[in-house]
């Protein structure tokens, strides 16, 4: 930890009308120029700002290094953290407001969108960040060959398989219609089968471990598709999230909870069979990634329909029901959250479903397990909840 230095550069930054500090070596080029023609008033400004704003980060640093290491404290009373710029973004959310992109420091060694390569394409909007940060986080909830397409920041389709070109074909299938302008991510490399079939849509992203020779020739063509390669997809590290409010910042831990069968309570007189269980933990691996009001309905391991996003939960399902039509009839059907009422366990009967795997935990729990049996529906509860806001 050095101690001079900072000091130093704290010291010359605060005479900054007298003393030019640089510490930053792109500056080289223009401190030469400047003294050479003159030093003007803002320049020194600049230099002073960027000096405070380069020590504060190495304290920022040292601190939640210290933190970790000598506490362990989690909550802090006071929250140190320092970000690098990545990149300026053309507009932020809408056209009308500016934003950027940041990184933290020290970098994670997880892959993400952060460290990501781009290997062809626009440079990345606000929107494609926030789209393509969606879909990497949910294919790490996978292990088996898996795709996953997210269209403004939730999935429209999620498939596991025995290859990867029929699992982005089965996620496809799910909804043909939200995946146009989507991002799509992979857990295996893309392969020229596979990019010759993406090539036939309109994606602005699409995320893989890796892109074969003949996949690169293939997308290439499609010179504005922004290719991205995250060569440690799969990992997933335990840590803490933020999520910004006016004025202020939440932070909780990273919901990286394995999710395991062997803790569930079949609640009706029907069983579920060994299928039925992988089925539904591969639901609620997708569900957890869905906005709430959040359900889908599988098959096997793949998506047949997805309703969420919604203020009502019967409303999830009346969509995802409506999307699916006769995709539904012999499914399984997850819900992020408990069933406050039996209505949307009626709509996903008269659809068809065949068993419902929920967290359970409704003062009505009764009357929805009273519905399950009613309609022949099996019933699971998982005892873990997972809002997405």
């Amino acid at each position: 930890i050095d101690i001079g230095g900072p000091t130093l550069i704290r010291a010359a930054a605060k005479n900054f009308k007298d003393v030019l500090v640089v510490v930053n070596p792109s500056r080289y080029d223009e401190l030469i120029s400047k003294l050479k023609d003159g030093v003007d008033e803002g320049f020194r400004r600049r230099l002073a700002v960027e000096a405070f704003e380069h020590v504060a980060r190495y304290d920022a640093v040292i601190a939640n290094y210290l933190r970790k290491r000598l506490t362990g404290e989690k909550f802090p009373r006071n929250l140190t953290m320092t970000f690098e710029l990545i990149q300026k973004t053309r507009y932020g959310e809408n056209p009308h407001q500016e934003g950027a992109f940041y990184r933290t420091i020290p970098e994670i060694g997880e892959g993400c969108i952060a460290n990501s390569r781009k290997l062809q394409g626009k440079e990345l909007s606000y929107n494609n960040i926030l789209d393509a940060d969606a879909a990497v986080e949910c294919i790490k909830e996978f292990d088996e060959p898996t795709a996953v397409i997210i269209k403004h920041a939730t999935p429209c389709g999620i498939a596991s398989s025995g290859n990867i070109f029929d699992a982005w074909i089965k996620a496809y299938e799910t909804d043909t219609y939200s995946p146009f302008g989507g991002v799509v991510a992979f857990n295996r490399e893309v392969n020229g089968e596979l990019a010759e079939d993406l090539s036939k849509y309109f994606l602005e992203v699409i995320i893989a471990p890796s892109f074969s020779k003949e996949s690169l020739e293939i997308l290439g063509k499609k010179k504005k598709l922004r290719l991205l390669e995250i060569p440690s997809i799969k990992r997933r590290e335990e840590s803490i999230c933020f999520r910004s409010v006016t004025g202020g910042l939440l932070v909780q831990d990273r919901d990286v909870k394995e999710i395991n069968p062997e803790e569930w309570r079949v609640v009706t007189r029907k069983k579920p069979s060994k299928e039925d269980i992988k089925s539904m933990v591969f639901a609620v691996k997708c569900v957890k990634h869905v906005k709430s009001n959040a359900v889908v309905f599988v098959k096997d391991t793949h998506t047949v329909a997805i309703g969420g996003g919604q203020t009502a939960r019967v409303d999830a399902t009346w969509i995802a029901t409506h999307k699916g039509k006769e995709k539904i009839k012999g499914s399984i059907m997850a819900s992020d959250a408990f069933f406050p009422f039996r209505d949307a366990i009626d709509v996903a009967a008269a659809a068809g479903v065949k068993a419902i795997v929920q967290p359970g935990g409704s003062i009505r729990d009764k009357e929805v397990v009273e519905a399950a049996e009613e309609h022949g529906i099996i019933m699971v509860f998982t005892g873990q909840r997972y809002f997405r806001h």
